[in-house]
């Protein structure tokens, strides 16, 4: 691969030296700067996962649409665009096309991560949280692209459920796609903020070299579906599960209120739970956004160890 894998994406330097020497990469999405977070702790938070993900010894690959030019790889003055940009776009796949043919800025999500990622060859991706299946889904219908995705496309993310979400109906989906979702230590499907949904995960892993181990295989097996590798929070930021599961219901009844649905729904939700828990929210996304994007380079050295 070039530098330009063509004239609508845009390999970094040093990603792309990376990438064709065999080194551990990870791939970073955008939407957390332009619609996950306020400025300027979007910047912060962006600036952090990349050294988090350098000193684990893998390379970031933020992925995003900066005028129309897909970004594998954002220099930290894009970075600092990104998290300024109060017009970005949320783009996933089917967003791609038109964003890019208007020569627009957007984040990108999870599914359209994905997607840029797979086509770059990078295998493992690190973020918060996924998409999934909003509660009031069989009249909305309102069940995340990041799903179908992840059924899709090989690459492992390593991410939570975002805790707005039906967790339940959310795993069944992923079932029914063929993802199997991996815990990391854990036994339970963490919900987001706290570290317990009551649903238990597939299988557990313990190393970093395991879940690449698994990778690995499902690579040499042809399979052309994504895994979900899920973390939980670290304890000190955990929220009791019972006080956010009132928090969401609260803001979910105001959306609807509001007429706020599709891509809107979940930033809205987001922000309406951060203020009502006076930021401890965002204090736990953050937290969990850290460690899964440490974990991602854990697993991506492993993996490079292993092809």
């Amino acid at each position: 691969m070039g530098e330009r894998d063509d004239d609508l994406i845009e390999v970094a330097p040093d990603v792309c030296a990376a990438l064709a020497e065999g080194r551990p990469v990870v791939a970073l999405e955008s939407t957390i700067i332009t619609h996950g977070m306020p400025y300027p702790a979007n910047l912060d938070v962006a600036v952090s996962l990349e050294e988090i993900v350098r000193k684990a010894g893998a390379v970031p690959a933020t992925i995003a649409v900066i005028e129309g030019r897909i970004r594998v790889g954002v220099d930290e003055a894009g970075l600092g665009r990104l998290a300024r940009a109060g017009d970005a776009r949320k783009a996933s796949r089917r967003d791609l096309a038109a964003v890019v043919a208007s020569r627009g800025t957007a984040g990108t999500t999870v599914a359209a991560t994905m997607l840029i990622a797979a086509r770059c060859g990078i295998a493992v991706f690190g973020t918060g949280g996924i998409g999934g299946v909003h509660y009031g889904a069989g009249e909305t219908f309102d069940i995340s692209a990041d799903l179908i995705e992840l059924g899709r496309t090989p690459v492992a993310v390593v991410a939570g459920i975002k805790s707005i979400l039906d967790i339940g109906k959310t795993l069944e989906v992923l079932e029914t796609q063929g993802v199997p979702v991996l815990g990391y230590r854990t036994d339970a499907v963490p919900a987001f903020f706290a570290r317990d949904s009551g649903h238990a995960v597939d299988y557990r892993f313990d190393t970093p070299r395991a879940l690449a181990e698994v990778i690995h295989a499902q690579r040499r097996l042809g399979m052309q579906s994504g895994i979900l590798i899920t973390h939980p929070v670290p304890q000190e930021h955990a929220l009791p599960a019972a006080d956010m599961e009132a928090l969401i219901a609260d803001a979910n009844r105001e959306a609807i209120a509001a007429g706020v649905a599709r891509k809107d729904l979940t930033p809205f939700l987001l922000a309406r739970v951060n203020a009502m828990s006076g930021g401890a929210s965002l204090d736990a996304n953050i937290a969990l956004v850290r460690s899964n994007a440490g974990l991602a380079a854990g697993i991506a050295v492993e993996l490079a160890a292993l092809r």
